[in-house]
């Protein structure tokens, strides 16, 4: 067979998504703070936008969408929008109008480059500096203006556990070698307080004698918090230990068979140290007042409190009504007045061309900033309406609950719905959840009812434990029986995974855990 050049045609289609279409898609999955954080680095960058005094948002009323669960009205006031005051006509801001380039809600490319910041900031979506502590902290609402910092609600920099060490070393040492060495094995050092190398490794490079490296590290082990530098769980606790006077060989053949505590074999323990039930349960309680991991007390990342994106109340009249927290909604808004005076005093063809620009970027994100808030308002609604019986009665009326369920029911793609669902959290008169948590798998009935909710069945199934009689453990064919009694058809090795997932010991270590329990109370 020739190989020859020729000509073909071929007809294809392809999703070609414009910068600001990606920029909409990866703003649906930001979290709050990300979004507040992004629309900063925005203003900054784009001298049309800035940021508005109050909830100052238009929308329409949404319309009725169940007798069980409404929209509230009020939920446009948590909605961005533009300035009202409008450039002239005939000017660039006319496509202000226009409709999106693409519908971003059924856009699923699985590809969708993340949103990167203007060139000039230097800084990521990610970069913990520019946290609630940063550029969120005194703004009201989410996106204020340029108000007074609070400086009682800056989150001062924590000491981290090198720091802490490094103080202690200049203190305990006063010959230089000793304190080189010291200062070496700090540096061995992981965030839990652990040395991360051997010792004679260590000796090996720094070019001194193991007994030399044994009398500093023997120095380094009394530092504060006690059982740093430890190399094993075991002599963790034997430094915490030696400091509360509490350890001698008894307890040093305990550590010896921490194995034994870990599967609650309590009788073998016994037998080993060669104590009574009563001694074996003050040890026992001596090694639960230690610190494992000492060193995570230092140079812990702050916890940011989590902060509802739509809130779920239930009216007068028994419906739910959803609402988004127009607290985490940036309020963001174009000035159109000050492009219409750049555009009668700009003379060069460039600067008119930044201009225009800008304007089409600021007007671009505002509509993208408020189709995200009534996504995100559409998404909630419709998990408020499959998931009723949760919201009135609790997790045992959990109902199974897929991305493609909700898709369906407001005609979106699934890939949308989940980065709606993504890192955004609901909260109720129940507690605050995180949206996945409403998507749970199916476990089938024993009968002809509906399917049960992997969520609820585990439930159950602590439920159960937890009231089981200390005198007839549970185990778990026993639960497996209980439960198909109950309506629900599951294995016995599901009941063991979520029994393992909650952290439940098996029967067996209940067994001797409520066995010594009674025994100490006795």
């Amino acid at each position: 067979m020739a190989l020859t050049p020729r000509l073909e045609l071929r007809q294809s289609q392809t999703l070609v998504m414009t910068p600001q279409l990606q920029q909409a898609i990866k703003m649906l999955q930001l979290s709050n703070i990300e979004l507040n954080e992004y629309v900063e680095r925005e203003v900054e960058r784009n001298p049309l936008l800035e940021f508005g005094e109050g909830p100052e948002a238009v929308g329409e009323k949404p319309d009725p969408v169940d007798p069980r669960a409404t929209e509230r009205a009020e939920a446009s006031d948590g909605m961005v929008s533009a300035d009202s005051r409008l450039a002239e006509p005939g000017d660039a801001s006319s496509g202000d109008d226009a409709p999106l380039d693409a519908d971003y809600e059924n856009v699923f490319d699985s590809d969708v480059p993340s949103i990167s910041p203007p060139a000039d900031s230097g800084e990521g979506l990610g970069d913990p500096k520019l946290g609630a502590s940063g550029w969120l902290e005194g703004r009201s609402g989410g996106g204020g203006g340029d108000g007074d910092r609070n400086l009682e609600q800056t989150l001062s920099e924590g000491v981290s556990l090198h720091d802490h060490l490094e103080e202690q070393l200049a203190l305990a040492f006063a010959d230089p070698t000793d304190r080189m060495i010291g200062g070496y094995l700090i540096d061995l050092v992981n965030e839990a307080g652990y040395l991360t190398d051997t010792l004679d490794s260590a000796a090996d490079r720094l070019g001194c004698t193991m007994e030399t490296a044994e009398r500093v590290l023997g120095v380094l082990q009394t530092f504060d918090p006690a059982g740093v530098f430890a190399r094993d769980l075991k002599e963790c606790l034997a430094i915490q230990l030696r400091e509360k006077d509490r350890f001698d060989p008894i307890m040093e053949v305990f550590l010896d068979n921490l194995e034994l505590l870990g599967r609650r074999d309590f009788p073998a323990l016994r037998r080993i140290c060669n104590v009574d039930g009563e001694d074996l349960a003050e040890m026992i309680a001596d090694i639960q007042s230690l610190n494992p991991e000492p060193g995570l007390a230092f140079g812990s990342e702050q916890i940011q409190a989590v902060v509802p994106d739509v809130y779920i109340r239930e009216g007068a009249d028994g419906m739910w009504l959803v609402e988004l927290n127009a607290d985490t909604l940036p309020r963001v808004l174009v000035n159109s007045r000050y492009y219409a005076e750049l555009g009668r005093k700009s003379r060069d063809s460039k600067c008119k061309s930044y201009v225009t620009e800008c304007l089409h970027s600021a007007n671009w994100l505002v509509k993208s900033l408020d189709q995200r808030a009534r996504t995100i308002l559409k998404v909630a609604t419709e998990i408020v309406r499959q998931q009723d019986g949760f919201f009135a009665h609790g997790v045992t009326h959990l109902r199974p609950l897929n991305l493609r369920a909700i898709a369906e029911a407001i005609e979106m793609h699934e890939s949308t719905v989940s980065r709606v669902t993504a890192n955004k959290y609901l909260a109720c008169s129940r507690g605050i959840f995180e949206m996945k948590y409403f998507f749970t798998s199916s476990i089938p009935s024993s009968g002809t009812g509906d399917a049960h909710s992997s969520e609820a069945v585990r439930f159950r199934i602590r439920e159960l434990i937890d009231g089981e009689d200390p005198r007839s453990i549970l185990s778990d064919d026993q639960l497996v029986e209980i439960l198909r009694k109950a309506g629900i058809e599951i294995a016995r090795r599901t009941v063991a995974k979520y029994r393992e997932a909650m952290h439940i010991p098996s029967s067996v270590q209940r067994r001797r855990t409520k066995a010594m329990s009674s025994h100490s109370m006795a």
